[in-house]
């Protein structure tokens, strides 16, 4: 049987994965988007995890809260991406440097 360490196992891979994602590729953009996207599955999963090891709905609730802001910052983050791409004809991280102060 599978049970709440299982999980939270899962969980924890998914985590790392995405962390040494971010650390590996600092040059692709949508690369750094998809890691944080992984990250907040992450998440995801221990709060489902977590909440039906309770009986209790509220973590999948918090769930949908947290899909809704990843898929926001998902399409503003590739409407970022686009713009930064018609302006200066390339998304490498290391090129980007209008924002600095």
């Amino acid at each position: 049987m599978i049970g709440l360490e299982h999980y939270l196992t899962l969980a924890a891979m998914l985590f790392v994965l995405s962390i040494a994602g971010i650390i590996v590729n600092r040059r692709n953009l949508i690369l750094l988007l998809m890691c944080i996207e992984l990250m907040l599955l992450a998440v995801n999963f221990n709060f489902v995890a977590f909440s039906r090891f309770h009986g209790d709905e509220t973590g999948q609730v918090f769930v949908f809260f947290i899909l809704t802001v990843a898929a926001a910052e998902s399409a503003i983050g590739l409407a970022i991406l686009v713009v930064l791409f018609r302006n200066k004809r390339s998304i490498a991280v290391q090129e980007l440097n209008t924002l600095k102060g």
